[in-house]
């Protein structure tokens, strides 16, 4: 599934991405201003729903207010298996939710770091560090502003990478992927929940912003993403979809997914297309710098 984007439309995908994420952190986590976030789940049922995909009570009660804005489509830090001491990075950290759970799980002889490109959220996320230190007693996070595509993170200085929701907004995820095989460490793993597609989008779909930042229209297939991770150097590459869960997921209702569902053809639900995709894998010995898609200009997405 090839794109033919030039640089400058890259660039404006970011930006419209950038902005939309703007306004989430504004709003405290809406995409359309009244309730639902963008990936679905409304602020009063954030806690629902990272309950649902196994965020315990615990691990919750540490969160600062606003942390958790319901932005999740999976659980990347149950599938990373944090042990203490480890690095951890996560792409898209947005108010810093998953970072503030992987800091509790690698503890305080380990570090989380968060990576995102919307200065909004990273001022919310910072924000929510002074109060995760005070309530926690852990200094051991901190957060960085920069793309996914570009990570201001050294080569090879990371155990773990995970990320929530994220690398289908990204519109070079070769590139993304790439840079994750740079940063791990040899032995190092990959713990990723994105939306995935099961069929291609509608067009109408696919060329529309709403969707983009609905985190649906960035979306590749399945076999897509397994396929980059492997050019990117990974090994051991696996991927589970939970289709089921984009139902429950989503409120539908909300403007933005209106717009969206108005798109596909009658009688069609946005869980016919669209999958909830957990994908591990970790850096082998076979890898060489330079020698992923990512360094040729592919793009994805």
């Amino acid at each position: 599934m090839s794109d033919s984007r030039s640089p400058i439309d890259s660039e404006a995908v970011r930006q419209k991405v950038r902005e939309g994420y703007g306004k989430i952190a504004g709003s405290g986590g809406s995409c359309c201003g009244a309730t639902p976030t963008c990936c679905g789940s409304t602020p009063m049922a954030s806690e629902d729903l990272a309950k649902h995909i196994g965020y315990s009570a615990e691990e919750l009660a540490a969160l600062p207010e606003g942390a958790n804005m319901g932005l999740s489509c999976g659980n990347p830090n149950v599938l990373a298996a944090l042990q203490p001491g480890e690095v951890v990075l996560d792409l898209g950290a947005g108010g810093g939710f998953d970072v503030f759970i992987a800091s509790q799980k690698v503890g305080p002889t380990g570090r989380a770091i968060g990576v995102d490109m919307t200065p909004e959220m990273l001022s919310k996320a910072r924000k929510n560090l002074v109060t995760y230190r005070e309530r926690t007693g852990l200094d051991n996070v901190e957060f960085r502003l920069g793309e996914i595509e570009h990570l201001p993170v050294a080569d090879a200085s990371v155990d773990v990478v995970i990320s929530n929701c994220v690398i289908n907004l990204s519109p070079d995820k070769p590139q993304v992927w790439g840079e994750i095989a740079r940063v791990l460490k040899l032995g190092g793993r990959v713990a990723v929940s994105d939306l995935a597609l099961l069929k291609p989008l509608p067009p109408a779909v696919a060329e529309s912003v709403e969707a983009l930042i609905g985190c649906v229209a960035g979306a590749v297939l399945v076999s897509e993403t397994e396929r980059m991770a492997r050019e990117a150097g990974l090994v051991d590459i696996v991927t589970t979809a939970k289709s089921a869960y984009i139902d429950g997921m989503v409120d539908w209702q909300d403007p933005l997914y209106q717009k969206i569902v108005g798109c596909l053809p009658a009688g069609a639900k946005p869980s016919d297309y669209v999958t909830s995709l957990e994908t591990t894998a970790r850096k082998g010995r076979g890898y060489l710098p330079g020698s992923s898609s990512s360094r040729s200009g592919g793009c994805c997405g």
